[in-house]
């Protein structure tokens, strides 16, 4: 991880070291690992930059001691290492990146990520920790940056199997009558599109709001347009309830292939043909198994960790379930993120007192209720959740509070964790950043087991290809 602080996190260098040598420490303790007390330089010394001589000393230490350890480090530990491996075949570029939802389905389905493209270092810097991929196969700036200069980096993309990506669009309205690809707001669609058309890979997938599909046929015709008649495109309107996910998530995914006898409709039917028919996954099946939080009651304490609120790192075998054996691959050991953040004891209360399904209107609250006058606007401000049920759309807003995720039997907000098992991460996937970062990647990441079952249904026919 030092060599991407020392690529991306220039100005704040110094902040990212200190937490990662908290973080290593933490977790060598916790695997009984004796630190080394060598004075040997073990780094590049372009990596000391503004580091005390204390700093820098403790960080060697620390390296040499997962080098000589490497053989029985647990795979926690190794993430924090140099990346080394890039897998060419089957190969795909994420643009808008985040922290990789969507690239972690199609990873799963058989596709390697080649190059990944996000403007936010804070949001990359989990994409680039839980992947092997090296640093300079990632692009942390503006996608229009990425076109201008296309030629610097078009080595990258020789035989693009898939292109991926989900580009902020706030234009897609039915009052706004103005071509969506003029709009100024829509800009990153129009560069999007414009890499698209430079790259021409086999496929592509474009996830966006549900409010794109009213605009289907005019955003069909900018990428025939802007990308080439060469292609076949479908427009889909998707629910992750439908696919065995246990969240109500709408979202527009637009499907292209380039390949003569695989039209795009194919694709959309092999992935209609997935929906679940039957029973799937409720939100009680998505908080099973993990330790029960107390409310947080200490302000402005956001290092804080202990058994009551929780920890970001936690060795803990992760419980077999149906639904842990649908999200993990592999058996876990580590429990990360699951950590309870402040809230007053008017919040408390009001999370103690509220039915599951309820919201802000129930008359268990209307004594305390803060909103009473506003109740049109604030109906929604507090809501908890219904174990029984799906859940609502895990949004980004979690960063700024969980009142509307409130946890069905904890009189808390949803940590980190359960709103990434919501969001179908599997429970070795780590994320960096501050804490309220957490709830803003999972908030903009696309359900991973939603985009693997896209990734599954283009893969079927890349196989053909390939045969």
């Amino acid at each position: 991880m030092i060599e991407f602080y020392y690529q991306f996190f220039n100005k704040n260098y110094k902040v990212k070291i200190k937490q990662l040598i908290i973080d290593i420490t933490k977790l060598l303790e916790l695997e009984k690992i004796i630190l080394s007390n060598s004075n040997i330089i073990h780094l590049d010394a372009k990596y000391k930059m503004n580091l005390g001589d204390e700093q820098w000393k403790r960080l060697n230490q620390i390296y040499l001691t997962l080098d000589c350890h490497k053989a029985i480090l647990p795979n926690i530990l190794k993430k924090f290492m140099s990346k080394k491996k890039v897998k060419n075949k089957h190969s795909f570029i994420d643009t808008f990146a985040g922290c990789g939802g969507l690239s972690l389905g199609m990873e799963t389905a058989g596709f390697n990520p080649i190059f990944v493209n996000e403007i936010e270092a804070k949001f990359l810097e989990s994409y680039y920790f839980n992947r092997e991929l090296p640093i300079e196969n990632y692009f942390c700036d503006d996608i229009k940056k990425l076109v201008l200069e296309y030629e610097s980096y078009k080595h990258n993309f020789n035989d693009i199997d898939l292109f991926i990506g989900g580009p902020p669009c706030q234009g897609f309205s039915m009052a706004n009558r103005q071509p969506i690809i003029d709009d100024p707001r829509n800009e990153l669609y129009k560069y999007y599109l414009e890499l698209l058309h430079l790259v021409q890979p086999k496929f592509f997938v474009m996830e966006n709001v549900k409010g794109m599909m009213n605009k289907s046929d005019e955003i069909k015709n900018d990428f025939l347009q802007k990308v080439g008649d060469n292609y076949t495109i479908e427009i889909v309107l998707l629910n992750a309830k439908d696919f065995n996910i246990p969240q109500n998530r709408e979202r527009v995914f637009v499907i292209g292939s380039r390949i003569k006898d695989i039209e795009a409709s194919k694709i959309v039917l092999d992935i209609l043909s997935k929906k679940i028919l039957n029973d799937s996954f409720m939100l009680k099946n998505a908080l099973e198994g993990l330790p029960a939080l107390l409310p947080k009651k200490v302000k402005n304490a956001g290092k804080l960790e202990n058994e009551d609120i929780g920890y970001k790192f936690k060795k803990f075998k992760i419980q077999t379930t149906t639904f842990t054996n649908f999200i993990n691959k592999d058996n876990v050991f580590y429990l990360s993120n699951h950590i309870n953040r402040y809230n007053n004891d008017r919040d408390i209360e009001i999370f103690s007192r509220l039915p599951q399904g309820a919201n802000s209107l129930h008359e268990s609250i209307k004594d305390i209720m803060p909103y009473t006058s506003r109740n049109h606007m604030f109906k929604d401000k507090y809501f908890k959740l219904n174990e029984q049920k799906h859940s609502k759309t895990i949004t980004s807003h979690m960063k700024h509070d969980c009142n509307m995720y409130i946890h069905p039997t904890e009189p808390r907000g949803l940590s980190p964790r359960e709103a990434a098992r919501i969001q179908t991460f599997p429970d070795d996937f780590v994320f960096m950043g501050s804490n309220n970062n957490w709830y803003a990647q999972i908030g903009n990441a696309v359900p991973v087991k939603l985009a693997e079952v896209i990734g599954n249904s283009i893969m079927k026919y890349v196989g053909e290809i390939d045969e």
